[in-house]
C-alpha cells in the first residue's frame, strides 16, 4: 500500500484555522477522495470547514482544476464550427435551455448542453424532456460529436467520466448541509463546463427565494469567481443575474414546460421565457462571433422549430407525439380581488415537487404529466374566484400538501398599493457579470 504525501486530518485541520491549502494539499486530497484514500467522513469535515471559513481565489481555482484532473476531458476541436453552452444555476419553470440549444445552433454554432436531472424543488432538463415519448438522454461520445456536426444541438446526460470527483463530492454535499457554499459551487459547476470542452460559457446565476442564491450580493459572488474560473481555464466565459423570486414562464412540471418551451419556438410562449431565451441567445452568439445575429427572426421564421425536431429526432423522439397528461387536476383560486403581488418560486416548486414532478432522491421515479399551471403573474389583476393555480397529478391525494406548501407564497395586494406597484415592475435580468 503505497504511503500518502499528506494526512487528511493536517489538511482539515489547516482549513479548520482558516489557513490557506497549499496547490499540492488540494491535488491530493480532491485525487485521494476520488480514489477512496480519504473517506467521506473526512471529505464532509472539510467541506463544512470550507463552508464556514471560505476558500481564497487561488485556492477555488487549484481545487477546480483538481476536479477536472480526476477524469476524461472532451475536444471539440475536429468540429467545423465554434461550440458555445450554457449553465443555469437551478431554479424553478427553468426550461430555458429547450428553447435556447435549437435556437443558437440556426446560425451554424455547435451547443453541447450536458444536463442533469432534478432533485428537490428544482427541475431537471432531462427530466423535462424524457416527457417526449422515445426521447433518449444517454449518448456516445461519437453519437454527441455527430449530432453537434450535423444538427448543431445536443442535449444529453453528462458522461461518467467528466469530473468523476465533483460528482462524488456533490452526493456528500447534499447530504452534509454545504451546498449553499459559493468555493464549492463554482468549482462544482466550473470543473463540469470546462472539463466538457466548450469555447464559450454564458452563465445564468440565479437569485431569489427559488434560487441557491437567496441575494444578490452572493449572487454576484457566484457569477464574479465562475467567470474567472472560466477565463483563467481559456473559455469565454459571461454571466446573466436573473431573478427567481418566482417562476420562470407559466408551467411548472416536465411535460408541461416541453409544451411551453415548444410554443416559444414556434413564435409565442410567456414573455418572460422569450426575453431570457433571447438575452442567453446573443450572449451566446456574441461570444461565437456572430454579434449581429438575429435571433428573434429565427424564432419567428421556423428554423428554431426546424432545429428543434431534428434535434428531438435524432435522439429517438417523436416531436409530434402527445405528451404525457395527469389523471387529476385540481384549481386554486383567487381569496380576493387586487393584483398578484407575491407568487413564491419556492412555494411553487415545492408544490410541484409534492404533486410528483420531482424526486427526494435521485433514483426516485418522476411523473412525465405532473405540475402546475400559472394563470397569472405577479403584476396581474386579479379577482375574486379567478383560477390562479392549476395542480396536475397522477395521485389526488397530493393535492393537499401541494396546497400546504403554497400557503403563504400567494399574495393579493390592493392595486394602489406598493407591493402592487413594485410587482409590476419586476424584470427578468438583473445584471450582467463578464
Amino acid at each position: 500500500m503505497p504511503i500518502e504525501p499528506f494526512d487528511a486530518v493536517d489538511v482539515i485541520a489547516a482549513k479548520r484555522e482558516r489557513r490557506r491549502l497549499s496547490d499540492e494539499q488540494i491535488a491530493w486530497v480532491i485525487d485521494a477522495y476520488t480514489r477512496g484514500a480519504v473517506g467521506d467522513e473526512q471529505m464532509a469535515a472539510l467541506a463544512m470547514a470550507i463552508f464556514l471559513n471560505g476558500m481564497e481565489d487561488a485556492e477555488i481555482a487549484r481545487w477546480t482544476r483538481a476536479m477536472i484532473d480526476s477524469g476524461e476531458r472532451m475536444d471539440f476541436s475536429g468540429l467545423s464550427k465554434p461550440t458555445a453552452d450554457k449553465h443555469s444555476t437551478g431554479g424553478v419553470g427553468d426550461k430555458i435551455t429547450l428553447p435556447l440549444a435549437p435556437l443558437v445552433a440556426v446560425f451554424g454554432v455547435a451547443v453541447p448542453q450536458l444536463s442533469g436531472r432534478g432533485l428537490g424543488h428544482t427541475g431537471g432538463t432531462l427530466d423535462k424532456l424524457e416527457a417526449i415519448p422515445g426521447w433518449r438522454a444517454d449518448l456516445t461520445n461519437a453519437q454527441l460529436m455527430a449530432q453537434l456536426e450535423e444538427i448543431g444541438a445536443v442535449i444529453c446526460a453528462a458522461g461518467s467520466g467528466l469530473a468523476p470527483a465533483d460528482k462524488k463530492l456533490y452526493a456528500l454535499r447534499d447530504t452534509t448541509g454545504t451546498v449553499e457554499c459559493i468555493p464549492l459551487i463554482a468549482s462544482s459547476i466550473m470543473s463540469k463546463k470546462i472539463a466538457e470542452g466548450t469555447n464559450s460559457l454564458v452563465l445564468d446565476v440565479k437569485v431569489g427565494s427559488g434560487a441557491f442564491m437567496k441575494d444578490r450580493e452572493a449572487a454576484h459572488r457566484l457569477a464574479r469567481t465562475m467567470v474567472a474560473l472560466g477565463r483563467e481555464a481559456g473559455v469565454d466565459t459571461s454571466a446573466l443575474l436573473t431573478d427567481m423570486s418566482t417562476p420562470l414562464g407559466l408551467t411548472v412540471g416536465n411535460a408541461l414546460e416541453v409544451r411551453e418551451s415548444v410554443e416559444v419556438l414556434a413564435g409565442g410562449g410567456p414573455a418572460d421565457v422569450v426575453e431570457l431565451t433571447m438575452a442567453l441567445a446573443r450572449e451566446m452568439l456574441a461570444q461565437a462571433g456572430l454579434p449581429d445575429a438575429d435571433p428573434a427572426a429565427a424564432l419567428a421564421d421556423g428554423r428554431a422549430m426546424d432545429a428543434w425536431r431534428a434535434m428531438i429526432a435524432a435522439q429517438g423522439g417523436d416531436p409530434d407525439a402527445p405528451l404525457p397528461a395527469a389523471a387529476h387536476t385540481d384549481t386554486v383560486l383567487a381569496e380576493s380581488d387586487g393584483v398578484l403581488a407575491e407568487l413564491d418560486a419556492l412555494a411553487v416548486g415545492v408544490a410541484s415537487w409534492r404533486l410528483g414532478a420531482g424526486r427526494a432522491r435521485k433514483e426516485d421515479p418522476v411523473q412525465a404529466g405532473a405540475g402546475i399551471e400559472l394563470h397569472a403573474k405577479p403584476g396581474d389583476e386579479v379577482r375574486a374566484g379567478q383560477p390562479l393555480l392549476t395542480l396536475h397529478s397522477d395521485d389526488e391525494e397530493r393535492f393537499a400538501r401541494a396546497r400546504e406548501a403554497l400557503a403563504g407564497g400567494v399574495e393579493i395586494a390592493p392595486a394602489t398599493s406598493a407591493a402592487a406597484t413594485a410587482a409590476r415592475r419586476a424584470t427578468v435580468i438583473l445584471d450582467r457579470v463578464s
